[in-house]
């Protein structure tokens, strides 16, 4: 289905895309071996284009789902993580039959704005993720100790664990320690910064029975996952430099008993060389190994 089709169903037939979220074929979130393989596509929506260098290179909607589709194609990729826009369309090509969906819930701290630590909830409810038969919801919840907002964030983020544990769904938290410098917000990704976020965030909600954490790959790994027992996926991050460092470094993290795979976006869906299928494939092999 091209850009026209779609398009031209969102005009005439918007109905459509709730009977199809109804008929999607479902899977059960973990299969036999435990692990996910999950591309992560919720960028665009908080304003974040860019890529390496190019700082458009997100902008194109065809582009994005054609990549997408590519990915999602590929053996051992269980899911995708996104936004509702981009969900209905990868729904309506038939992307997301058998697969995992998470939505994304906060999407309201744009990049580069001065409101950017308000994460406010701006896409995804735990009831319309119910509903719509996705499997989960994921919150982007950065710390702050200098920004106000940040606690009306935890206050949010705490509110949607609660609904979508009550709910029995999956709720991905992604924490962060933040600061803003010249304007923009930074991430600490030293070890003790990501342990002190794994354990503010782990404490949110009224219940921890469907938390899973979404961490960054950091030093002294092992140490820093020593801070919880929730099953949690790793995520790629903007990727710099050699990707042969960046898989080795994957392969690595897990080995750590908590991580139970990945959650990248635009290490496999913008590789250096263009080549989608070949990075999502050794994505697979890291993550789902001989049981692949």
């Amino acid at each position: 289905m091209d850009t026209a089709q779609l398009t031209e169903i969102r005009a005439r037939e918007p109905e459509r895309i709730g009977r199809a979220w109804q008929k999607r074929a479902r899977r059960p979130l973990l299969g036999d071996d435990g692990r996910l393989l999950v591309v992560a596509a919720d960028h665009p929506a908080r304003g974040a284009l860019g890529v390496r260098d190019d700082a458009r290179a997100m902008a194109s909607r065809t582009d994005l789902l054609g990549r997408l589709a590519t990915a999602l194609s590929r053996p051992g990729v269980d899911g995708v993580l996104s936004t509702p826009d981009l969900l209905d369309d990868l729904l309506l090509m038939g992307a997301l039959e058998d697969k995992v969906v998470i939505g994304s819930m906060n999407r309201g701290g744009l990049q580069g704005a001065a409101f950017e630590f308000d994460d406010r909830f701006t896409a995804y409810t735990p009831q319309a993720i119910a509903e719509q038969g996705l499997d989960g919801g994921k919150t982007l919840t950065r710390i702050c100790l200098g920004d106000p907002g940040t606690s009306a964030t935890l206050e949010s983020t705490a509110a949607a664990v609660t609904g979508l544990a009550g709910l029995g769904l999956m709720a991905m938290v992604e924490p962060f320690l933040s600061v803003r410098e010249g304007g923009r917000s930074r991430n600490l990704l030293d070890p003790d910064s990501v342990i002190t976020s794994i354990h503010i965030a782990s404490g949110l909600g009224a219940t921890s029975a469907h938390t899973w954490l979404k961490l960054p790959v950091v030093d002294d790994l092992e140490r820093v996952l020593d801070a919880t027992t929730m099953p949690t996926l790793l995520l790629g991050g903007d990727p710099q430099g050699d990707p042969r460092d960046t898989y080795a470094s994957w392969g690595a993290a897990l080995r750590i008993p908590q991580v139970r795979g990945l959650v990248v976006g635009r290490a496999l869906l913008y590789p250096p060389d263009g080549d989608v299928a070949a990075a999502v494939d050794i994505a697979a092999d890291l993550t789902h190994g001989s049981s692949r």
